[in-house]
């Protein structure tokens, strides 16, 4: 007997109806769609989940929202443009609008609370908050996906499209698909074929909000979103959607957005000194109900800050939000053991100082004494993406105390997660990363290119420690990454700083064994691989230096160790490379000669040992 169709009635307007052990999320006329499916069609999309508006931003920087009361103006204004409904006979709609101001302005600020209002009416399809040195958000090859997930999850009659694009097209989700594809498969074409269907309750124009575009490392994806979102607003003009965009100014995107089709704002032409009071006398308000020095000197001297304190206070920040929570910060925070001074004490200094530069040297003088400083300093300023304390500590080597026994003192700029093992340390602000690697703005705190070596030494010994936490994770995904960015470097002399390198390290050899050896021989190789165009190294002396270590890792006593990194780390496309020419002296011809005879002899001696190693690694793994 045949089993009748399956029929659903056309319930109007409902939401969360359940049919036995599934949550219908919208059902009208004969189309519905299952939350299952919307969960499982995010899981497939991987999107970055601490990209938008509503990630922990104490974890995901950055950590800017308005302080309540403030931006009143600014905020109404955007609000306005976005619920500006199109019109026949009226004038063409602008459908981007470029929110610019320079850094600590509180541009993220605002974008987070516009999100949050769009949010709050259903209209918000996503939003995305790029961070510099925070992996995947720094960059655009997971941008479009992240944005489709979110709109599937806030629009979710869109889903079912996104699905039916995925099917058509799975490569849409390899590293092969373009950004501008994606875009157009998973973001605009599912959004318009959800409105033509009717399934889209429609109280005024969508949006898209996103922040930080000059903290995308990828600039060309960036000039490519920005032409194809233009086009794509020329050829459908009537679309109810708009895209929200703030950032610094520079050049590759002011020449794009720098246009008739889009609103530009200057958040600097806005004046921010009533909200700064606002926020100001409030935090100190706070801090002082709380603090029972700062209540014993009120008691005896009166207000704190006085009037006159908190109008120089406010003169001196210059309308940067940023600059102002730092500088509250750097007053109220505890005091150190070498550095016991009050919040009292700390204000006429913080009014002295030179903008955040001076805050960011005076703030860091407090650590920098201590055993560790430089060295992960240096690391939370270069690390691809953030690590917990546990991880920094082990990158480095060290104690996690050690790591928390410096970062405590500087609680002002940097965020000191609650716990060792979980959450990762953060920069307060990426101004702080833009203080540190100019040389001409930090001075002695200055981190240079050339410490991506040694991070890429300590990741590299990470993957041979067997130990599978966030350091061996991160070591192994990006190893290779800080040898390029020091390869890549024109601001340090690279031969003279891998000299300097090999003469600190060996002093240890014994201890590492033939990993010093192992480390610069495969990223010598490694580099050999590069384009041409990337290196800023001669192809002899990456060669040579090869060779050379090569030669040196294996006629180390330590056999284990060597077998260790032979099975790891020489794979068969070693032997696939392609090939190059160079011009080399003879007798650098004849070093390369006697290094490749003594590396043979050395496996030929050892290849009953490194054979049964490998065979052991295999089947133990």
């Amino acid at each position: 007997m045949t089993a009748a169709p399956l029929h659903f009635e056309n319930f109007s307007r409902a939401r969360g109806v359940q049919l036995g052990h599934q949550t219908i999320n919208l059902i009208t006329g004969n189309q519905y769609l299952l939350q299952n499916g919307i969960k499982n069609l995010i899981l497939q999309l991987n999107p970055i989940f601490d990209a938008s508006h509503t990630r922990d931003r104490r974890r995901s920087s950055p950590d800017s929202a308005c302080f309540p009361g403030t931006r009143k103006n600014v905020i109404e204004g955007i609000t306005l443009w976005v619920d500006t409904e199109i019109a026949l006979g009226e004038a063409p709609i602008v459908h981007v609008h470029w929110f610019h101001g320079f850094a600590g302005s509180g541009k993220s600020a605002i974008s987070l609370e516009i999100a949050r209002i769009y949010a709050g009416t259903g209209r918000l399809l996503a939003s995305y908050f790029f961070f510099r040195n925070a992996g995947d958000r720094g960059r655009m090859n997971r941008f479009a996906v992240t944005l489709a997930a979110q709109m599937a999850a806030a629009v979710p009659a869109t889903a079912s499209f996104i699905q039916s694009a995925l099917d058509a097209e799975p490569g849409l989700l390899t590293q092969g698909a373009s950004l501008t594809l994606q875009l157009e498969r998973l973001v605009y074409e599912p959004f318009q074929a959800a409105l033509e269907t009717g399934l889209v309750p429609f109280e005024g124009p969508f949006l898209i909000v996103v922040d930080g575009f000059d903290e995308c490392e990828d600039k060309q994806g960036v000039v490519d979103f920005i032409d194809h979102m233009l086009t794509f607003f020329k050829r459908h003009p009537s679309i109810p959607l708009r895209f929200f965009i703030a950032s610094r100014v520079e050049e590759h995107i002011r020449t794009r957005l720098d246009s008739d089709a889009v609103l530009i704002g200057n958040l600097s032409s806005h004046r921010a000194n009533k909200d700064i009071e606002m926020y100001l006398q409030a935090s100190f308000q706070g801090v002082t109900a709380n603090d029972r020095v700062i209540q014993s000197y009120v008691r005896a001297h009166g207000k704190w800050p006085t009037k006159t304190d908190m109008d120089t206070l406010i003169q001196h920040v210059q309308g940067s939000f940023v600059l102002a929570s730092t500088i509250f910060r750097f007053i109220v925070q505890p005091a150190a053991e070498d550095d016991p001074s009050t919040p009292m004490d700390r204000l006429p200094l913080a009014i002295k100082m030179n903008g955040l530069d001076g805050l960011y040297a005076q703030t860091l003088a407090r650590s920098q004494h201590l055993p560790y400083f430089r060295s992960i300093i240096f690391t939370i300023a270069l690390l691809e993406e953030p690590l917990p304390i546990v991880g920094i500590a082990a990158l480095l080597g060290i104690e996690a105390f050690e790591v928390v026994h410096v970062l405590l003192n500087l609680q002002a700029i940097i965020h000191l997660p609650g716990t060792d093992e979980e959450g990762d340390v953060t920069l307060c602000h990426t101004s702080l990363r833009d203080f540190l690697t100019t040389e001409g703005r930090s001075g002695c705190f200055f981190v240079p290119p050339s410490f991506h070596l040694y991070l890429a030494y300590s990741c590299f010994m990470k993957i041979y420690e067997q130990n599978p936490g966030p350091a061996y994770v991160y070591g192994t995904q990006n190893f290779q990454v800080h040898w390029h960015r020091f390869t890549k470097s024109t601001a340090c002399d690279l031969i003279k700083e891998i000299e300097r390198f090999k003469a600190q390290s060996f002093q240890s050899l014994d201890i590492a064994g033939p990993f010093q050896c192992a480390f610069l021989c495969s990223l010598s190789f490694s580099s050999l691989l590069m384009h041409d165009s990337e290196m800023s190294v001669g192809l002899s002396y990456l060669l040579t230096e090869c060779i050379e270590q090569l030669t040196l890792a294996l006629e180390c006593p330590d056999r284990r160790k060597v077998a260790l990194w032979l099975a790891k780390r020489v794979p068969i496309y070693w032997l696939l490379v392609p090939l190059k020419t160079d011009q080399i002296t003879e007798y650098t011809f004849g070093v390369l000669q006697d290094n490749l005879q003594r590396a043979s002899t050395t496996i030929h001696a050892n290849v009953f040992f490194f054979s049964r190693f490998h065979s052991s690694i295999v089947l133990y793994n």
